[in-house]
């Protein structure tokens, strides 16, 4: 089936694979200079979009192999560990929980606002004990948690924030880049559908140098000194101290090459997600579907890393049926997500006890993912109103 649109597909061309051959031309295959630039031009980015650059000037980023590494590293260094626990939405990929699990500490899993999908703070005020340690929010789909809501929870209690927002590149928040703000790190994704990619990768921006300073240690087995520095010395470099068991978390120069790249694009790239999410409202307002949710205030912006639409009561089919059907015109879609506790690891662990997550379990059973990425022609976008119109009518 040539003309099948896929759910998602990598938006790279010849600049990107000009840059991947040039860095393994260049003899730096690992951690090198195209990632200490990469987390330069990252961390500019953000202070770039912020209309406030002066306010900014402490934040830095480190350039990881994965968002999991990412979440990891940034527990680890704010010193989460056994006992503690760190709340979590259901609404996620299975890597936001299974990061505090890393640590020997417990997720504490939480229902979702009905509206955006995102963590239900008040769910999230009900599961604070004083064994609470962190909050990791996920901005899902590419809409921004509520920042002065989330500020004003971490303050009330204590904890700390972790943003999880791998799907959240590039938003503002309140006229704010999501990176930026009272958060202790913020965490990006750079896998192969995200909405710019190195292949597999990640990156953590905090505006805390310690923070900084403990997570480029652990990415690099605990070493004391930056591996790029010991071999790009003039001066004889060769001894380094382990100060803790670390961990294998660096991102390549071939990854942070593309990922340049990618980074001058991101962009053009989202306002191109943008314009399909434009024509999938329009093609879609009079079918019986509820339409994703939108941002709050005029300052608030969405990175349309996914399109999820829920079937309602007056749907024809049900959604299972409805990915079938679609597939059948030749249209690939998917399901964001499983919510955690429908896994049996995760529902083992809360127990038998735990209470109900009803928002999530009801919108389970009616969402469905379908295609938007940025490299879509206009023909695909027309397929997929297409079909989506003959499913439902």
């Amino acid at each position: 089936m040539t003309d099948f649109v896929p759910f998602a597909l990598p938006d790279v061309g010849d600049r990107e694979i000009d840059a991947v051959v040039e860095a393994m031309r260049s003899g730096w295959l690992t951690t090198g200079p195209n990632a200490a630039a990469f987390e330069r031009e990252f961390v500019d980015d953000l202070i770039g979009s912020s209309g406030t650059p002066e306010s900014n000037g402490s934040v830095a980023a480190l350039a990881v192999n994965s968002a999991t590494a990412g979440l990891h590293l940034a527990l680890e260094a704010i010193g989460v560990g056994p006992g503690d626990e760190v709340i979590v939405p259901t609404w996620t990929f299975t890597a936001t929980a299974e990061v505090v699990r890393y640590l020997g500490a417990t997720p504490v899993i939480v229902d979702v606002d009905p509206a955006t999908l995102n963590i239900d703070l008040a769910a999230a005020e009900a599961a604070v004990t004083d064994r609470t340690a962190a909050i990791m929010p996920v901005h899902f789909a590419g809409l921004p948690v509520d920042r002065a809501a989330l500020a004003a929870f971490a303050e009330r209690h204590g904890v700390a924030v972790v943003e999880d927002a791998a799907h959240a590149h590039p938003v503002h928040s309140d006229g704010i880049p999501v990176g930026l703000g009272a958060s202790r790190a913020v965490v990006f994704s750079f896998y192969a559908t995200k909405t710019m990619t190195t292949g597999e990768g990640g990156m953590v921006v905090s505006a805390d140098p310690a923070l900084i300073d403990r997570m480029k240690t652990m990415r690099l087995h605990g070493i004391s000194r930056d591996v790029f520095d010991r071999y790009t010395s003039t001066a004889p470099s060769w001894h380094y101290e382990v100060v803790a068991p670390g961990f294998k978390d660096n991102m390549t120069d071939v990854a942070a090459a593309m990922g340049r790249v990618q980074l001058t694009r991101s962009d053009a790239m989202r306002e191109a997600r943008t314009a399909i999410a434009a024509r999938y409202d329009e093609a879609f307002a009079d079918l019986p579907v509820r339409l994703p949710a939108r941002p709050s205030t005029r300052d608030t912006t969405h990175a349309w890393h996914l399109y999820v639409v829920r079937l309602t009561d007056g749907t024809p089919v049900d959604r299972n049926t409805f990915i079938e059907r679609m597939a059948q015109e030749g249209v690939g879609c998917s399901v964001h997500f499983i919510p955690l506790h429908h896994h049996t690891y995760w529902r083992e662990l809360r127990g038998a006890d735990a209470p109900s997550l009803p928002v999530a379990d009801h919108e389970f059973a009616r969402a469905v993912s379908l295609p938007i990425f940025s490299s879509m022609t206009p023909v695909q976008v027309d397929k997929v109103i297409e079909a989506v119109r003959s499913v439902l009518q």
